[in-house]
């Protein structure tokens, strides 16, 4: 009888720590101040279906811009590299995620130095990668099971999830009004514990997906019959 007891105060537990699970975009908390405006923020799916947090402005119509002034990616805050994440691939990570965004962009539209009456205009930034502690799977909320995460949790033995996270924007040229914000959480690989160092390698399928979802912007979504 107790242990029964016992068996359902587990699962209990487990569903409530699977409802407290780690968002799938950027939590109010993590937002950087890179944008002016964070008003208006709808949490939607990308045009490859992934999570992100978006505003249209209502006047934003893809067909009617014909260039792109691109400015590269800059990283804010300014990171403070570790033992984690080091200033070699910090760097990497940069000057990929723009080779990658620019050139995916060059695909869907022409890209000017000097903006047009039809030009757009991109500003955006990485505003952090890091990593955290994988989810709680429900398995491990069985009291003894639990004990054995926490320690391994404590000696650093976790695996754990990598993230990037990202705020951009679209600025109409001729009126200098924002008509597109961004906000987007990308999960990378796992590494080991939280002593493995994150690499390029570790984000470049985020940063793919990224650069993909962004040049998708600039085109008139595809109409479903």
């Amino acid at each position: 009888m107790q242990l029964s007891i016992l068996f359902k105060a587990a699962c209990l537990t487990g569903l409530l720590s699977l409802a407290g699970c780690s968002s799938s975009v950027t939590a109010p908390e993590k937002y950087s101040g890179f944008l002016k405006d964070y008003s208006g923020l709808k949490k939607t799916e990308s045009r490859t279906g992934k999570p992100i947090l978006r505003w249209v402005s209502p006047d934003y119509k893809p067909g009617s811009y014909d260039s792109l002034v691109f400015n590269p990616l800059t990283y804010y805050p300014k990171p403070k590299p570790n033992s984690q994440l080091g200033h070699e691939t910090l760097d990497k990570i940069l000057t990929y995620t723009n080779s990658r965004l620019r050139e995916r962009a060059a695909e869907k539209i022409e890209l000017v130095s000097t903006p047009g009456p039809r030009s757009l205009i991109f500003r955006g930034a990485i505003t952090g990668v890091n990593s955290s502690a994988q989810d709680i799977q429900f398995y491990e909320v069985v009291p003894i099971a639990m004990v054995v995460a926490g320690t391994m949790m404590v000696t650093g033995h976790r695996t754990m999830d990598t993230h990037i996270y990202f705020e951009g924007e679209l600025i109409d040229a001729n009126t200098n009004k924002v008509v597109m914000k961004v906000l987007r959480k990308g999960q990378g690989k796992k590494i080991d514990n939280e002593s493995s160092p994150i690499t390029i390698d570790d984000i470049k399928g985020v940063i793919d997906e990224l650069a993909t979802d962004t040049a998708l912007e600039f085109t008139p979504p595809q109409k479903t019959s």
